[in-house]
């Protein structure tokens, strides 16, 4: 991909008010699994008893489907309808072209990582990265201190170098001792990567394959950098997103949702073939 995603537009102009400061930041709200307000209840659609001319009901999975075909309803005139938005059209080509201008250093990352869990020892984590934009066709690859599940939940900061970045990352998790127990009967020996010694302390990360120019240097660095002066804080909203999962995970399997009955309502229009019904043809 070679443009900004339309996105992060609007986020990373709110970014570029902060570049003079030059610490590593996340952008905008870290969720820490707090649940979101609930969503205003949807509308009703009542069909008038006088307006169902035929309905039928069947039973599904311990719930009741009626199927009914009703009066027709007024309907709004369907407006033109508006070609697709990409990236590619005019006009918001052309805004991307003038955000790029202004913003030459705002810059997109896309992560994928793994992150090795051992019994007893620190997570190690194999991550691949593309940055955005430089026409590069393979992967940053490289071995990182840092538990890059921490990683997750955002997707803008502000680098060390003061430069703005979005990230799209993929990751997941792999206990060491469960991975043993799995490859042990076909003795894939290349299904457990060796674990590198990297220096303790603060997260750090070691290159193991292609050739990072300064920018995505300065872009893992800065993931380094957040990832150590944010770690409390990034912890904790990942504690509170995985404990308020395995609180869903466990309600819904205490007590499973209730099949609810649906109806479905129909009628016909102008222009289209005859339905068929067991009958045959309905008039």
């Amino acid at each position: 991909m070679k443009t900004i995603p339309l996105t992060i537009l609007a986020i990373l102009t709110m970014a570029s008010q902060l570049y003079a400061q030059n610490s590593a930041r996340i952008i905008g709200d870290l969720p820490d699994g707090t649940p979101p307000p609930p969503q205003p209840p949807k509308p009703a659609f009542i069909v008038p008893t006088k307006d169902i001319l035929e309905s039928k009901t069947y039973q599904q999975g311990g719930r009741k489907i009626t199927v009914q075909r009703i009066a027709p309803s007024a309907l709004a005139a369907p407006g033109k309808r508006q070609p697709a938005i990409t990236p590619s059209t005019p006009a918001i080509a052309e805004k991307i072209k003038e955000f790029t201008a202004e913003q030459p250093d705002a810059g997109f990352l896309i992560v994928g990582a793994s992150v090795y869990r051992p019994k007893d020892g620190p997570a190690r984590a194999f991550v691949n990265l593309w940055p955005q934009g430089d026409g590069r066709t393979e992967a940053i690859s490289f071995w990182s201190s840092a538990d890059f599940a921490l990683l997750s939940g955002f997707s803008t900061f502000i680098g060390s170098d003061g430069k703005s970045r979005s990230i799209l990352m993929a990751w997941d998790n792999q206990e060491i001792a469960t991975l043993k127990e799995l490859t042990a009967p076909a003795k894939d020996q290349n299904a457990l990567p060796p674990l590198p010694n990297l220096a303790k302390g603060k997260a750090t990360f070691a290159i193991t394959s292609g050739k990072p120019d300064a920018a995505t240097l300065a872009a893992i660095q800065s993931l380094h950098d957040l990832y150590n002066s944010e770690f409390t804080r990034i912890q904790a909203a990942y504690q509170g997103r995985e404990k308020a999962r395995l609180i869903q995970e466990a309600a819904l399997k205490a007590h499973p949702p209730t099949p609810k009955d649906i109806v479905l309502s129909f009628w016909r229009i102008g222009g289209l073939a005859p339905a068929v019904t067991e009958k045959g043809t309905t008039p």
